[in-house]
């Protein structure tokens, strides 16, 4: 569906309870979903570790002394143990590099092939992630969204989200309830909230 019929979609379902989420949506008018699917999937998910829960900035210029620690090597097989203290001098976190670091060998190992993963659905695709150490169920359900493009998924583990969902709805109604009514483009409903707030959850442009 076009991403003017999916606004029109989200209208239609907040305006009978929610002015002000009606509003909220009405505002931003049509976005466009971003799509990351260009990046090979593998260094697709490692950035979002290395950017989660710190700034656009400062998730940028970790990542580019990241990359710029590698060389002119592959980057994934730059990831590995013995690398630990040159990722952690590029401002890596102890857990956000042994994160990093468990996503290479994976894909080293038994691989993460972005076209096997696409043809799994939502539920064993995010199994297959949060099987990796430190992928939790946010990081799954923000692949799916932006790397898979998955239309309904609502993030209730991402904070920005719910809580702007909250102040535009009610505070005493579970946001999981209230983004039912949004069927079948949940993960649109998420989108409006972080641009709402202006809030990117991958480090990057929402609209």
């Amino acid at each position: 569906m076009s991403h003017e019929k999916v606004h029109a979609h989200l209208l239609e379902a907040a305006e009978p309870l929610f002015p002000d989420l009606h509003g909220a949506i009405a505002k931003l008018g049509p976005l466009e979903f971003p799509n990351r699917e260009g990046t090979p999937f593998p260094h697709y998910l490692c950035r979002a570790i290395a950017g989660q829960q710190i700034s656009v900035k400062a998730a940028a210029s970790i990542w580019g002394r990241v990359e710029a620690s590698a060389g002119d090597g592959p980057l994934l097989d730059h990831f590995t143990e013995a690398n630990t203290d040159i990722l952690r001098g590029c401002g890596l976190s102890g857990a956000k590099t042994k994160t990093i670091i468990a996503i290479a060998d994976t894909h080293r190992s038994i691989g993460l092939d972005a076209d096997e993963l696409r043809a799994l659905g939502i539920a064993e695709r995010s199994a297959r992630l949060t099987a990796m150490w430190g992928v939790g169920q946010w990081t799954a359900d923000m692949m799916n969204m932006f790397y898979f493009g998955e239309p309904d998924i609502w993030p209730d583990g991402d904070v920005a989200a719910r809580k702007t969902l909250e102040r535009l709805t009610s505070r005493r109604r579970k946001t999981v309830r209230t983004a039912e009514r949004f069927k079948p483009y949940r993960s649109w409903l998420a989108l409006y909230m972080w641009a709402h707030v202006d809030a990117p959850p991958d480090g990057e442009a929402v609209g």
